[in-house]
């Protein structure tokens, strides 16, 4: 096995997941070669009998250099030109005869080694053309200056994709990465023990025999019979049907060497819309020690899903990871570096196996994702209620209806079981994108008439009013989650920023009073009016801390970055917030580096 803020804007590149689908899925799959018989269309899948092929049952004159595409627009009897109905998938390539694409795609040699794109009319094909020739006469050399065997007559050979034309660049460019594999194995392999060469021999045999029939029996395609009989046919069909539907193909070319891909396209998909790939992307460049990594299989399915020459550090990150550890807990309890666990949980972010969530901890706050099911009929209920006997799971869903923290469902006379059976079933919705999760954000806002900050209306309103009426209060017992993950923030942050000791000194010394000033500085004559007015600011100490923390408050780091970033407590950052409630404002909403994984909103 081997990327929004305010959630109030739908991702306007998003797609259906049909849509998407008929995009990414491949038209064909081709095999041709090149070498002293010419330019040979070895294999290709799906095919058609001859009497299927449109251009079969055509009387119509046609120049021989004239390429057929079933997509060519048809003329009326009055001379205007009219659109067809959309052709299938077959129909696309359908026109092209075996000679045609042989000629098209079997490149030069020049070409080899590079990618290769062409695209005729609605049909975009994608390779990756290797040569073979040159590779193997040094080889043989090498090892017997004298050889007996027969030099193959390979030259060089092309594993295509055809795509529909609309195909987006990172559909091609994964397609040309899958092209690219199979033609780094198959090049192997034909240096070991000519595989490619026999197996071609064996396709070019079976067309030879099939074109040698009667008109009767003619009628069948070759590639019919070749599939049976040829275990390279049997595997590029095995791609392609696996690429048309899961998406995850996994391969073991001449049952030796194993070519896996994922087509992420197929994969990250969330109720009808389809997550992007750049997005994935995104995400994972900005994943941080704070952040867990939830898996979204059972861990032993997950485990026989792996490779047998896996790395034996996957294994331990898959059964080392839970939901209540951080990422960087989660490198020591596996007792790997931390670099290292950022790259497998990519990895399994990639392939779907895993998403980026904050660790389970009582003060998460949680709503109903705008795209869950919620039918009383639908298979998820069936499943929750066979998971978790007794619970339904409208009935759970209904408590998140608004944003609601987890510390509400705590209960000091529950028994464990029951503490822990709801841990369960909340990251059972985590993983079936039924909840998104809220965070904390915090802009710097002075209000009409700032020079009079401590007398404004909204100062006299605790935070927790104006944070949808509940208690960000600090847990006296996080049993949900570790205390990293919550109120006992000592993750070590990389110098991101200054650290406190070095930027503002200690006590009341001049250097403090010198940068607390300019820090200030950046802010309008009303706004450090408004500050410097609030009864909080008199505290040489949390003046210090506010001017420090002033460029967190933009509504674009919520509590947890800030923690981090400054080794802070949650219990002193609400402090401090509270305290200069006249002139922040505290809002929530989704974090745009994990709603990709929650939501269709990005």
């Amino acid at each position: 096995m081997r990327g929004r803020e305010g959630g109030a804007v739908l991702c306007r590149g998003s797609r259906s997941v049909a849509a998407m689908g008929e995009e990414s899925s491949p038209v064909s799959v081709i095999l041709v070669s090149s070498g002293s018989r010419g330019n040979k269309l070895l294999f290709r899948y799906p095919f058609l009998r001859p009497q299927e092929q449109p251009g079969a049952q055509s009387n119509t004159p046609r120049s021989r250099y004239a390429f057929r595409s079933a997509v060519e627009s048809v003329e009326d009897q009055d001379g205007d030109s009219r659109n067809p109905s959309p052709p299938t998938d077959e129909e696309l390539v359908s026109g092209f005869s075996d000679a045609i694409l042989a000629t098209i795609l079997a490149t030069k040699s020049d070409m080899c080694g590079r990618k290769f794109e062409l695209k005729i009319d609605n049909v975009r094909f994608v390779g990756h053309p290797t040569l073979l020739q040159h590779s193997l006469g040094l080889q043989v050399s090498k090892l017997d200056p004298s050889p007996k065997r027969e030099m193959p007559t390979m030259i060089l050979f092309n594993v295509v994709f055809a795509l529909r034309a609309n195909a987006g660049p990172s559909v091609i460019a994964c397609m040309h990465t899958l092209s690219r594999r199979i033609a780094i194995v198959l090049q192997h392999e034909e240096q070991r023990c000519q595989y490619l060469s026999r197996q071609a021999k064996l396709m070019l045999a079976i067309q030879d025999e099939v074109a040698s029939m009667s008109d009767s029996d003619g009628s069948q395609s070759p590639f019919h019979h070749i599939l049976p009989k040829c275990k390279l046919a049997t595997d590029l069909k095995k791609a392609y049907d696996s690429l048309c539907t899961t998406g995850v193909m996994r391969l073991h070319i001449n049952n030796w060497l194993e070519v896996s891909f994922c087509l992420p396209h197929k994969i990250h998909q969330i109720g009808s819309h389809y997550i992007p790939p750049n997005a994935i992307e995104r995400s994972l460049k900005a994943i941080r020690p704070y952040h867990a990594l939830l898996l979204l299989d059972d861990e032993k399915v997950l485990l026989t899903q792996l490779p047998v020459d896996c790395s034996p550090a996957l294994v331990r990150v898959i059964k080392t990871s839970s939901a209540t550890k951080n990422i960087q807990q989660l490198a020591q309890d596996a007792d790997l570096a931390l670099l290292q666990v950022f790259q497998l949980a990519a990895h399994l972010v990639y392939w779907g196996k895993a998403i980026i969530i904050y660790p389970l901890c009582e003060n998460n706050f949680y709503m109903l994702s705008p795209d869950a099911n919620i039918s009383t009929y639908s298979p998820l209920a069936d499943q929750f209620a066979q998971q978790f006997p007794g619970n339904d799971i409208l009935t759970v869903l209904s408590k998140f209806s608004l944003p609601t923290s987890l510390s509400q469902f705590k209960n000091p006379l529950a028994p464990p079981m029951q503490e822990a059976q709801l841990v369960q079933m909340m990251i059972w919705m985590l993983q079936h994108r039924l909840l998104i999760q809220l965070h904390t954000y915090v802009c710097l806002l002075v209000p009409a008439g700032g020079e009079e900050g401590g007398s404004s209306r909204d100062q006299d309103r605790p935070l927790p009013a104006r944070v949808g009426g509940r208690s960000l209060s600090t847990p006296n017992a996080l049993s949900f989650g570790s205390p990293t993950s919550s109120d006992e923030m000592t993750l070590t942050s990389p110098s991101m920023e200054t650290s406190s000791a070095e930027l503002l000194g200690g006590g009341d010394s001049p250097l403090s009073k010198r940068v607390t000033e300019t820090l200030l500085a950046s802010l309008s004559e009303t706004e450090r009016r408004a500050i410097l007015n609030v009864p909080a600011a008199q505290n040489p100490e949390d003046l210090r801390m506010f001017a420090k923390l002033l460029h967190y408050f933009q509504g674009r780091h919520h509590l947890e970055v800030i923690m981090y970033s400054e080794n802070m407590r949650r219990s002193a950052l609400l402090m401090l917030i509270d305290k200069f409630r006249s002139v922040l404002v505290v809002r929530n909403h989704e974090d745009p580096i994990i709603s990709v994984f929650q939501s269709p909103f990005v």
